[in-house]
């Protein structure tokens, strides 16, 4: 009896222990998912688009000549391109090496009493890039040196929030959804085998991650970026209709297919499908 007694004994505790191994392992899987996640999760709300930041604002007068080429983003004239006078260029800390090119803005005068329109704000689209001048110092006329957030607007654009004379001008500003009238434009240029396609009017994020082009004799090829919105890929594609793959930043696709015909031809611009804003 005794003999049978232990080996019962034996028996529980061994399961006992099993039975706390296994809680121990789940409890330990279940803490180290929690912590994982729990971070991420707080950056995301962070960083929430609808988050209004500091910066400072400057303006250019019409007559500059980077309203005709369209700055660093390359959109050629921008009237013609049906941005108008809501454009904006950002410093370095802001242009994101030209991903951030299409990417919509709301920005609002702060702070200064003598200059702003009270309760007025304004929507701008990233079009061009202000360069640091390292002459000066982030602090001392380098306006648009890191880490400076700094924005240059159309005097248009500037005297909806504030009187032209506020010169450098404090602001808050927050990216927003893209709104546009239309689709999105292709604008498919190069030679022989070289395809480049700048892509305009963007919606929803506003600025682009990834695109694919194909052809009706081709599988979808994904496209370089070349610089800005402009994206280039290196195939035969004439005489054959083109369908385009967009991805924002958002992670959203959306597919435009047989946008250009069989007959294009290089210097045209053809509208596609466009993304929810």
């Amino acid at each position: 009896m005794m003999g049978m007694s232990m080996e019962i004994s034996f028996a529980l505790f061994a399961t006992l222990t099993i039975l706390l191994t296994l809680s121990s392992t789940v409890t330990s899987h279940y803490s180290s998912f929690s912590s994982t996640t729990s971070p991420a999760q707080h950056s995301s709300s962070s960083s929430s688009p609808s988050e209004w930041r500091s910066a400072h604002a400057t303006y250019y007068a019409a007559a500059d000549p980077r309203d005709a080429v369209g700055g660093a983003c390359g959109y050629g004239d921008l009237v013609k391109a049906g941005y108008g006078m809501g454009t904006v260029g950002l410093s370095e800390s802001l242009f994101e090496r030209g991903q951030i090119c299409g990417a919509c803005f709301e920005l609002r005068c702060v702070d200064d009493l003598r200059w702003c329109i009270p309760g007025t704000s304004i929507i701008v689209t990233a079009t061009n890039f202000c360069a640091p001048n390292y002459g000066f110092t982030a602090e001392g006329g380098g306006r648009c040196n890191p880490p400076n957030k700094h924005f240059v607007l159309p005097i248009e654009a500037f005297e909806k929030i504030a009187i032209w004379k506020a010169g450098n001008m404090p602001v808050q500003y927050r990216r927003i959804k893209c709104r546009k009238q239309g689709g999105m434009r292709f604008t498919v240029t190069g030679s022989g085998i070289y395809i480049s396609v700048l892509i305009s009017n963007v919606a929803g994020a506003g600025d682009i991650v990834a695109v694919k082009v194909k052809g009706s004799r081709t599988g979808w090829l994904p496209m370089g970026r070349n610089w800005g919105q402009n994206w280039h890929v290196n195939a035969l594609l004439q005489n054959q209709p083109l369908s385009f793959e967009v991805t924002g930043s958002d992670g959203l696709t959306v597919t435009s297919y047989n946008v250009a015909p069989k007959e294009w031809s290089f210097g045209q611009t053809f509208e596609g499908k466009q993304f929810e804003s």
